[in-house]
């Protein structure tokens, strides 16, 4: 199965081509779009019949960055005030005080971290790892999600004929699909096909 990817500025402009995508024959089945708006989301999905992607679970990544960052923060503010401790001969005898103080911080920080990390990432899914599975290079994933971050769409396409992903990718580009570069810094592909294989 080989897929088109294509970055569109606007949901109007999402829903003409994947009308034009539904007339030239691709089952809707195989046509999916991404952005980050829910309520546009909702909205382009029923004037199109077409489902909307979710984005890969983004799994234990989320959760341990999110567990990091947690005992970071927690470090950072217990630290300081543990060395305070010990550079007054007087409040030295808080000093053990002080290490729990770090400790606890350190597994409140985890936990919430982890926590808030979990629910960060359920929220819409992992769209680079998404992108990835198809075979969509890494930088070029990276910069699909930062243009769906920026308010833009993102439509696929699916066929098992080379010649049909052909096909959707001149449609999309009669449409107005955007460079990479214009939503979001460098790049040099309008839009991205690829193969199961990435090729």
């Amino acid at each position: 199965m080989e897929s088109v990817v294509a970055l569109f500025r606007e949901p109007d402009q999402a829903k003409v081509v994947l009308e034009a995508l539904k007339s030239r024959g691709f089952e809707r089945d195989h046509l999916g779009f991404a952005l980050s708006d829910a309520v546009a989301e909702e909205e382009l999905a029923q004037s199109t019949g077409v489902s909307p992607e979710e984005g890969a679970p983004a799994g234990s990544s989320a959760v341990i960055r999110g567990g990091l960052m947690g005992v970071l923060a927690s470090l950072t503010l217990t630290v300081p005030i543990w060395l305070l401790i010990l550079a007054f001969p007087v409040t030295r005898i808080y000093q053990e005080g002080g290490l729990l103080g770090i400790m606890y911080g350190a597994i409140g920080g985890l936990t919430l971290g982890g926590l808030f990390g979990a629910l960060s990432g359920s929220d819409s899914g992992d769209y680079v790892k998404l992108l990835r599975r198809m075979g969509v290079p890494p930088v070029q994933a990276e910069r699909f999600n930062a243009g769906l971050s920026d308010g833009h769409v993102i439509v696929i396409a699916r066929d098992a004929s080379t010649a049909r992903a052909d096909e959707a990718l001149s449609l999309m580009r009669q449409h107005g699909a955007i460079k990479l570069d214009d939503a979001v810094g460098k790049g040099r592909m309008q839009s991205e096909r690829i193969g199961q294989g990435g090729n």
